[in-house]
């Protein structure tokens, strides 16, 4: 007996000490898995088929260690479903249980479901397939991976990422036809985009044969010039803004911006033929470019430096940039800087909005629909639909809804609507799905937005950060 416990307390003793290790320091990186979200849907009999890939990123697993991931289903905050997990063993972790299993006889419980790392280095995709049963009475349910480590004996989860959700089928919902009302609202667009344009050093015309000028105006022409040509649009506003230099005194590079964004605006107006009316909502500007570009193209090439020039910044965040550059010039680095990252070209932004005409008349909005269904809002293509002469061609308009606004809860409701009447059970399905999908992004959306309100604020009152 007493030979037993002998044995049975080095072979536990033995194990832990091969197996120790520590996860690695992460970096930020985590576990992701696609399709995501994943959105499955029960059968009759309450079961569902989740088959994903999870993606581990390079250096996350140490040399000495191992993960497993734990898919978990959630009814709110609570935990109503386990399923089988897998794993993923570093090189060493690997060599440490095989020779547990000559040694001791050790038995690997996970044995069948571990992915075996060549290099911890390189990213690694686990698939993943198994039925998940729903439990009585839950109806539907999140469904999240628990990513722990136990290389150490001490470490547990270290993340949590959501995977999807499970829903009923669609067939059992009770989908009911959605009349919308229509009402005429103002259809205001936004754009923006930038152009990157050399100069000569202290001038602000705009030469076509500098650096890659051409193509650069060509590009602020080619979204433009479709605005300003449509006769459905109305240009109400643009605002271009020439991007002050880091590098010189501030006071000398904020006209010089300002000269830059005039000379890109007359530009715009002698290339587009620009009525005078519409160059009234053309309006100009300069901001500081400040150190950051600077500070990415050094962080970027791995500059030993960079954390100095960040440093500088953040330190004098609230001051002008001169009082930065004071600093930054008196760096080692800052002939490095100067040679090889201030920028060559300079930053203009142009920011814009138009409005376009709408329709009010049945008559009017068929005939438009036919040719210009790109002008339409939701609530003008809704009532296209309902204009419709039969189920067929409210299909193809609803379609198109779904392609142009597939967060329309109305036209997603109704689309599945038409399809069950086809007895389409399939593709009704995938169209709640679809919605389904890109509104449990929303939601995610709005709660971490929410998390990180309730973060600042426990912040300012001084609270610590606390990991869960």
């Amino acid at each position: 007996m007493k030979q037993h416990i002998l044995n049975t307390f080095t072979l536990s003793a033995a194990a832990c000490m091969m197996l120790a290790g520590c996860a690695t320091q992460r970096d930020g990186k985590t576990v992701t898995s696609s399709p995501h979200p994943c959105v499955l849907t029960t059968d009759s009999a309450g079961n569902a088929l989740l088959d994903v890939d999870f993606h581990v990123p390079a250096h996350y697993v140490s040399k000495r260690s191992r993960i497993v991931i734990t898919p978990q289903l959630m009814n709110g905050d609570t935990v109503v479903g386990q399923c089988r997990p897998v794993a993923l063993y570093s090189p060493i972790y690997n060599k440490k249980t095989e020779r547990l299993k000559v040694l001791y006889n050790y038995t690997d419980t996970l044995e069948g479901r571990i992915t075996r790392l060549k290099r911890t280095s390189q990213p690694t995709d686990i698939p993943y397939t198994e039925t998940v049963s729903m439990p009585a009475g839950v109806d539907s349910a999140r469904i999240v991976a628990v990513v722990s480590t136990d290389g150490c004996g001490e470490c547990s989860g270290i993340d949590t990422i959501e995977v999807g959700r499970i829903l009923p089928p669609v067939f059992e919902l009770d989908l009911a036809w959605i009349e919308p009302i229509f009402k005429v609202h103002p259809k205001v667009v936004e754009g923006k985009g930038e152009a990157r344009l050399q100069f000569v050093i202290n001038k602000h015309d705009i030469n076509l044969s500098m650096g890659n000028n051409r193509a650069e105006l060509d590009s602020m022409v080619a979204k433009l010039e479709p605005v300003l040509s449509d006769s459905l649009a109305t240009l109400t506003s643009l605002s271009i803004f020439g991007m002050a230099s880091a590098d010189g005194p501030l006071s000398f590079n904020t006209p010089l911006a300002l000269n830059r964004a005039n000379a890109a605006r007359q530009w715009l107006i002698d290339r587009l033929d620009i009525k005078p009316a519409v160059q009234k909502v053309i309006i100009t500007g300069s901001r500081p470019e400040g150190w950051q570009p600077v500070l990415d193209a050094m962080t970027a090439d791995h500059h030993p430096d960079a954390d100095k020039v960040s440093d500088i910044m953040s330190r004098y965040a609230r001051e002008n940039d001169d009082v930065a550059e004071r600093f930054i010039r008196r760096l080692a680095c800052w002939k490095d800087i100067r040679e090889k990252y201030l920028q060559k070209d300079r930053k203009v932004e142009y920011y814009y909005t138009y409005t376009l005409r709408s329709f009010t008349r049945d008559d009017e909005m068929l005939r438009m629909y036919k040719v210009r269904p790109d002008a339409f809002n939701v609530d003008e293509l809704l009532h296209v639909a309902a204009l419709a002469p039969n189920d067929e061609e409210r299909i193809k308009v609803y379609q198109y809804i779904r392609e142009r606004f597939p967060e329309s809860a109305i036209a997603a409701n109704n689309l599945a609507v038409l399809y069950l009447r086809k007895d389409m059970k399939k593709e009704a399905e995938q169209c709640v799905m679809d919605w389904e999908s890109r509104s449990y992004n929303a939601n995610l959306e709005k709660m971490a937005a929410e998390r990180l309100r309730k973060a600042a604020k426990e912040l300012k009152n001084g609270k610590k950060w606390r990991s869960r």
